[in-house]
């Protein structure tokens, strides 16, 4: 006899269907109440893209599925409420240990219900949606062609019944429910869903012609931000069964007005204290445009102001008073860097946040620690971005908009009703440009988005080779700064001098540059391209007759607790007068608030050229100062495309424009022009046949999938959602990270260790998330290095969670693959 054979009663079956039973105390949460709940929250977060009742619908049927007995007796045995003294005879706990199909039961009922409608295929096309919606929400949006050309959704939706259960849970479920969902899957609620889609496909956007790709890549982003919803419903409401207090620290209604009085305040203080200097009256100016320039409508906009030009605050200004203009729920920095996001978030605190405060006002977001492969309780744990003002990478950015699974997917909705500002937005990965300016344009023109993109060096993404497959669509009014190039004048503290020379530099030669620089200006920054560099120019000059204290190396070998008391020190003995020397990669550049009397450059794209140079004379205290610009002799930079077809293109310019100022923006437009027009081809995120089994890109993926064997199936959407997805990676290197032992970096993973997760979770991630700072980023090549030297090790078995051996984290070049932290200086 199944243990609800018995039940007959909708009152019963209401009480006897079980969606969670709680860890601690074993209590059940009812499948009905489970529905219901996350109907209500669904139906509330798709109302940002006008589909209230589409939200509501799968919401209601999301685990439709656990009507089943099979499920039943599989969450009964799997929490340990079944007896087994009771329950052995007809319950095998074995097999129950695997997976119960609870999601395709849904998505098969609400294809039936609204498949009908329509004469020309409206019917299915969105019951397709939902219904992909539903399916996917345990496993990230399936492919609806899978690249071999098979029908993915057909043969889900046609999944048979003894695997589905479609016909038992409909003879199972709770009236009420049932009833509910009967109202909802009718015509009107599919009218009112291709309403929205058909706003979708317009031919023109700003005037510009919109191709039949772009509408069809914004059809399925459209189904990726309802299924964004529920799946944020779906962990809200499980989450909050199992630690009932969350759902108190949710949704904070914000006060604009707060935040915008004590900026304000912060801001004339700055006023009275720095009224010295013609750069902070330039900064002032450039704060008070943006401020006024907040009243504009919503949209896509350009910030262009040079290095140090006062971006952070400016930006901020506007951000908060164009979030009250128009009733926007929070802020998004996008930012490309962990050292920058940390730098900002504090700058963003000081001025925000007070003691007393009810909620804290700035979330950094910028974890890598978290394994890819995560756990149930890991995910209802995760981020979900449900604060004011949010500072994260643009990795995390790029994953939310395209990433395979549920992890990333589930903050998508809450860019809707935002703005979103990207700061050094010309870091953008070059191979993601056609698919970023799509979601932009999407956001922008559908969910009350706006956008600013910030930086000195302005790349053209409105100005594209090849447009059919997307670019940004910005008005000409919408430059925050219309006239860069008399600000660009305005704010000139370097020239730039073309050192580069046919047989390069030896080290020898780059050594004693920055020694003589040393002597003559009392300060100097080297920033070259690769860590071998930077570790051979700090061992050659440590043997110098230099104070220990004089010499830096800075790399993203070392965490980001370990370089950000490098820059403390650095700061307090730059402010002191004290003689500086230190030797960076590239991670000094876009946007580090730090001011060097001389820079030293190595030959790379123009914009790290001009991102450098603002790292030199930064607050004008020198009439004028120097960025040295150099080609090393020898340099192993054919891994890394980006450098080295910058440093190309950057070379043809400065032979083009010898006598001309090299920053000039007219210059930095010519360069990107160059840079993008070679590489139109990578902009699609290409992919081979390693990848997908052939050759095609992710932007033909999740648009029209017009290559794929399968045409001529009778689909609306053929995109290939989740091979898409499992292929996309926002960095092309994957990396591995790994908890460091330096200073306080110990101590967390000896918590870690010692922390039983099931049992202390919310300790787990405290101390999870405390080890961001104590963490490195490794490649591939590096992470096999370590393993073969024995030098990893796992927090937990099977959690992905891995330390680093002290041995192998040197107090002068962080992270090594060599005991004892020995240099690796080889620059061949």
């Amino acid at each position: 006899m199944d243990i609800i054979d018995n039940i007959n009663h909708p009152l019963d079956k209401s009480q006897a269907f079980i969606a969670h039973v709680r860890t601690t105390d074993k209590k059940k949460q009812t499948l009905a109440t489970h529905l219901q709940e996350v109907a209500d929250i669904t139906k509330k977060l798709a109302s940002k893209i006008n589909a209230s009742e589409a939200g509501e619908l799968i919401g209601l049927l999301h685990d439709f599925g656990k009507y089943s007995v099979s499920f039943q007796n599989y969450i009964q045995s799997g929490t340990g409420l079944l007896n087994p003294d009771m329950d052995a005879d007809y319950v095998d706990a074995v097999a129950l240990k695997g997976k119960i199909d609870h999601s395709t039961a849904g998505a098969q009922w609400v294809w039936e219900a609204l498949s009908k409608y329509g004469k020309n295929g409206e019917g299915k096309l969105c019951g397709q949606i939902l219904a992909l919606c539903i399916a996917s929400h345990h496993s990230g949006l399936i492919d609806c062609l899978k690249p071999e050309g098979v029908n993915g959704f057909n043969d889900r939706i046609t999944k048979d019944d003894d695997h589905s259960h479609l016909a038992e849970c409909k003879q199972n479920a709770d009236v009420l429910i049932l009833d509910q969902a009967k109202n909802l899957a009718d015509k009107p609620l599919m009218l009112a869903m291709f309403k929205q889609l058909s706003l979708l496909r317009k031919n023109e956007q700003h005037g510009q012609a919109i191709s039949e790709a772009i509408k069809c890549f914004y059809i399925g982003f459209w189904t990726r931000f309802l299924f964004s919803c529920l799946i944020d419903a779906d962990r809200i409401n499980s989450a909050d069964f199992e630690n009932p207090n969350n759902a108190s620290f949710r949704n904070k209604t914000v006060s604009w007005d707060i935040a915008i009085k004590r900026l304000e305040l912060f801001l004339t203080e700055q006023l009275i204290i720095n009224n010295d200097t013609k750069i902070n009256a330039i900064r002032r100016t450039i704060s008070e445009t943006c401020k006024n320039r907040a009243q504009d409508a919503q949209g896509i906009y350009t910030l262009t102001v040079p290095t140090g030009g006062g971006k952070t605050y400016a930006s901020l200004r506007y951000a908060l008073h164009h979030a009250k203009k128009h009733g926007l729920e929070r802020i998004i920095y996008v930012i490309p860097y962990t050292s920058i996001i940390e730098q900002n978030a504090e700058a963003i605190r000081s001025v925000i946040e007070h003691e007393g405060d009810q909620y804290p006002w700035v979330l950094e977001h910028h974890s890598n620690l978290e394994p890819e492969n995560q756990t149930w309780h890991s995910k209802l744990a995760a981020e979900n971005w449900d604060a004011p003002i949010i500072l994260t990478t643009m990795v995390q950015f790029l994953e939310t908009l395209f990433s395979g699974g549920t992890r990333g997917v589930r903050r998508l909705h809450q860019l809707a009703n935002s703005v979103i500002i990207f700061d050094e937005i010309q870091t953008l990965p070059i191979n993601c440009t056609h698919l970023f300016c799509n979601a932009l344009n999407f956001l922008s023109a559908h969910t009350k988005t706006t956008a600013v993109l910030c930086t000195a060096t302005q790349p053209l993404l409105d100005q594209l080779k090849k447009p059919e497959k997307g670019q940004l669509l910005i008005p000409k009014e919408n430059h925050l700064i219309p006239d860069a190039r008399q600000l660009f004048d305005q704010l000139k503290r370097v020239e730039i001098s073309n050192k580069t020379k046919s047989e390069g530099w030896s080290e020898k030669e780059i050594a004693d540059l920055s020694l003589s620089e040393l002597n003559s200006k009392g300060n100097c920054l080297v920033v070259v391209n690769t860590k071998a560099w930077a570790q051979a120019l700090y061992v050659y000059c440590s043997k110098k007759d230099l104070d220990v204290e004089t010499l830096f190396h800075l790399s993203t070998n070392q965490c980001s607790a370990h370089r950000s008391e490098l820059f403390q020190r650095m700061r307090a003995r730059l402010a002191a007068g004290l003689p500086v020397l230190c030797f960076s990669t590239q991670l000094i550049e876009a946007g580090v608030d730090i001011d060097f009397s001389s820079v030293i450059r190595f030959l790379a794209g123009l914009d790290s050229i001009a991102q450098a140079a603002g790292r030199c004379n930064r607050n004008g205290r020198l009439d004028t100062a120097t960025v040295h610009v150099v080609n090393p002799a020898q340099e192993t930079i054919n891994q890394l495309i980006d450098i080295k077809v910058g440093r190309d293109k950057t070379w043809r310019v400065f032979s083009e424009v010898k006598d001309k100022d090299l920053l000039d923006p007219e210059n930095m437009a010519l360069y990107f022009d160059y840079y993008f027009y070679d590489r139109a081809d990578e902009m699609a995120y290409p992919l081979n046949e390693n990848q997908i089994g052939r050759t095609d890109t992710l932007l033909n993926l999740l648009s029209e999938n017009k290559f794929n064997t399968g045409a001529g199936v009778p689909l609306h959407l053929k995109q290939s959602f989740m091979t898409a997805g499992n292929a996309f990676k926002a960095i092309d290197a994957p990396t591995q990270s790994v908890i460091v032992p330096y200073k306080q970096g110990k101590q967390l993973i000896t918590e870690l260790c010692g922390i039983a997760k099931e049992f202390d979770a919310a300790n787990y991630y405290s101390c999870l998330k405390q080890a961001q700072k104590f963490s490195v980023n490794v490649f591939p090549n590096v992470w096999k290095k370590l393993l073969e030297h024995k030098a990893i090790y796992e927090i937990h078995p099977g959690e992905g969670v891995y330390y680093l051996d002290d041995r192998y984290y040197s107090p002068e070049f962080g992270l090594s693959t060599e005991a004892d932290g020995k240099a690796e200086v080889t620059i061949l």
